[in-house]
């Protein structure tokens, strides 16, 4: 790590007393810093570099290009020896990728300066290089960015249907026309903005988690009136749809200790879902005692799930890209929510499924009194 100062004229600060704070300045930063002269050798370094670039030493002179070679956003190597050299003013990029040993990448932010590395006219040109690594904030922009496209492409298309149904209705009442014909509109407009209610409750529980907001009230829950209020609600849903619902649930079933708003929020989830991508055939419900709390089944005849989708069924913003699937108005977000909530309780959650012959999510929620 050999960085040459040479003294000032008169004496000045003495070179070494500034050479030991210059290197004491650098291995203080966090991000990695490594110089290099004109022929892009390496000249000093810092210890966040060794973190960076997973190494127990980085030799002085060796060229930089040994150290590590960067990959464009097409998975192409970069040469970055040729890119430091180009570099006749300050130069940073965002979208360079770093792969290590064992397969794993990180995202790398790369800023590169000519520099004079020593004092005077005659000191040694060269440049310094600052890395960091940003896949966390990559992961964060790829996310904003995907939840503005999912969260703008969802309320077009229940607004542009509800203001459809409407402006017909709006059309067929100025003509005198059919009763039924409004009515349905009107229904149809309804159904649109229910579906828009049901994206802000999600989006606004999504927010609260994420934020760590969301409070558990332990409280004495009597589980088979839940499931019968649960189950009054949805079996007008499911006669719309000629599917059957059903319940089994273990007599003399004792009080669950946990938060009734989210297990019920979770069973929901689970029970739309289930009538939503189940085209015939029946639901049912299922409750039995455990030991440690209660074991929750929802099951269903409908499309099913394939092996790689269950891999990914409770990812934010996740849709199968099984057409049945994007029949159904959706915004990925309802069993990402339903884990969220399942970690607050300490449930766990599970899910067996198979193409064309139905799925069955499943709850373990332990009571937390």
């Amino acid at each position: 790590m050999a960085l040459k100062f040479r003294k000032r004229p008169g004496g000045g600060i003495d070179a070494v007393i500034e050479h030991q704070r210059l290197t004491s300045l650098i291995n203080s930063m966090a991000d990695a810093v490594v110089a290099v002269d004109k022929q892009a050798k390496i000249v000093l370094y810092n210890g966040a570099a060794l973190n960076i670039f997973d190494v127990n030493t980085i030799k002085a002179g060796n060229d930089l290009s040994e150290l590590f070679q960067p990959i464009n956003q097409d998975n192409q190597p970069v040469n970055v020896t040729d890119l430091v050299k180009s570099a006749s003013t300050p130069y940073t990029s965002r979208d360079l990728k770093l792969q290590y040993a064992d397969g794993s990448v990180i995202n790398l932010y790369l800023s590169i300066a000519p520099v004079r590395l020593g004092y005077g006219e005659k000191g040694q040109s060269g440049y310094v290089l600052l890395l960091r690594d940003i896949t966390h904030e990559k992961s964060l922009e790829e996310e904003r960015d995907e939840f503005i496209s999912v969260v703008s492409h969802e309320l077009r298309t229940p607004i542009t249907i509800a203001e459809g149904n409407i402006s017909n209705a709006q059309l067929i009442v100025q003509k005198g026309g059919d009763q039924a014909a409004v009515t349905k509109a009107l229904k149809e407009a309804h159904n649109q903005v229910l579906f828009l209610a049901d994206m802000i409750n999600d989006l606004s529980t999504l927010s609260r988690a994420e934020r760590g907001k969301l409070l558990v009230e332990v409280e004495a829950i009597n589980v088979p009136d839940l499931i019968d209020e649960l189950t009054d609600n949805y079996i007008p849903e499911a006669k719309q749809k000629g599917l059957q619902i059903s319940t089994h649930i273990e007599p003399e079933l004792p009080p669950l200790y946990s938060s009734k708003l989210y297990v019920c929020e979770i069973l929901q989830n689970f029970i739309t879902n289930a009538i939503k991508y189940t085209h015939e055939g029946r639901i049912q419900i299922e409750v039995r005692a455990d030991p440690r709390g209660v074991r929750f089944v929802v099951r269903d005849t409908g499309i099913g799930i394939s092996k790689s989708d269950q891999e990914r069924v409770f990812d934010k913003f996740f849709r199968s890209e099984d057409y049945r699937t994007r029949q159904a108005n959706g915004t990925g977000l309802g069993l990402y929510v339903t884990d969220k909530l399942a970690r607050l309780l300490h449930a766990e959650i599970d899910l067996e499924s198979e193409l064309n012959k139905g799925s069955a999510f499943k709850i373990f929620v332990p009571n937390l009194k």
